[in-house]
């Protein structure tokens, strides 16, 4: 098929290969313009575009792909499909309209479940115990249009946004590569999605999601951890300065033991340190941080951190 790609971040550089090692003919791919980065804001391609050079593939980058001219441009390509993957931005109802079999998009979720930006770290914040990659035919309104195939991803107990990002990035590749197939034989039944998704919209994750309220309980406030784990990482604030919280645990004897929050210490207070963690209470239960990041500082574990930094019980993250 004459495949035209829209897609921006590593989710979607699996899918662009996979599309190619089909043998399918990728007439164009079309990204987000480059961006600057680092201290010298340096202009840097996005992960597809620099998948895209390497194969010597044709690249488009509009500012807005709702532009006239650039619609025509797609007009002129006649591809037969469109496949869209994180590209991030609204397609309009002009580009819709030309493939010859639409425009397809690669969601990470179980649609009609976390329609949104943000599905991947949703659902691990939120405790799902699985998630998976749709393939769904677009239409004008917002992750609302007929699935076209599905394909689940079971949660592990210590999954985070990244390891999650990983999974549904492959089973995304896959699935859409099967589904084009059967969509050019004619084996494909659309299913209509309903008008309401029985989970919130997944909206986009800001910095400030990040920051740890230590009166939710400890369930919770590990499950946040994960899910922002690598960006943005959750956060609290340790003598002034920025703590990150990269990795903890509510699995321990003592947690189990201990249970509900004790009602003389207030959530967000230190309890105690042992060899490779520092224990906190939260608003129910107490939490162990095993992986952190001091402002200025790198990544390490609580046992190298504590080896140069001492911690004492009572103190109170979060001031």
């Amino acid at each position: 098929m004459r495949i035209v790609f829209m897609g921006t971040p590593d989710f979607a550089v699996g899918t662009l290969e996979a599309i190619q090692k089909a043998g399918h003919e990728v007439i164009g791919v079309v990204t987000q313009p480059d961006r600057p980065r680092g201290r010298g804001k340096k202009l840097h391609p996005t992960p597809v575009k620099s998948v895209a050079v390497s194969h010597n593939l044709p690249i488009y980058q509009p500012v807005k792909v709702r532009a006239p001219e650039f619609v025509e441009t797609l007009k002129h390509l006649k591809p037969d499909v469109v496949v869209v993957a994180a590209f991030g931005q609204i397609i309009p109802q002009s580009i819709l309209d030309i493939p010859t079999f639409g425009c397809l998009n690669v969601h990470a979720s179980l649609l009609p479940k976390y329609r949104g930006a943000a599905p991947i770290q949703w659902a691990v914040i939120d405790g799902e115990r699985e998630s998976g990659v749709t393939i769904m035919q677009m239409n004008a309104g917002l992750d609302t249009g007929d699935i076209l195939s599905k394909a689940i991803v079971p949660l592990d107990a210590g999954e985070t946004g990244g390891s999650l990002f990983d999974k549904l990035s492959k089973a995304g590749a896959r699935l859409l590569v099967d589904t084009l197939i059967k969509l050019e034989n004619g084996q494909i039944t659309p299913l209509k999605q309903p008008k309401e998704s029985p989970t919130k919209y997944a909206r986009m994750i800001k910095k400030s999601d990040g920051l740890i309220d230590w009166s939710k309980d400890a369930v919770e406030i590990e499950r946040l951890i994960r899910g922002m784990n690598p960006w943005p990482s959750a956060y609290t604030h340790l003598s002034g300065k920025t703590l990150k919280i990269w990795k903890a645990s509510t699995s321990d004897e003592m947690t189990k033991a201990e249970g509900t929050k004790k009602p003389d210490i207030d959530p967000g207070t230190v309890t105690g340190t042992d060899e490779v963690s520092i224990r906190v209470q939260t608003g129910d239960g107490e939490i162990r941080l095993l992986e952190i990041q001091m402002e200025g500082k790198k990544r390490m574990t609580c046992d190298a951190f504590l080896r140069g930094y001492e911690v004492i019980p009572g103190t109170r993250l979060g001031i």
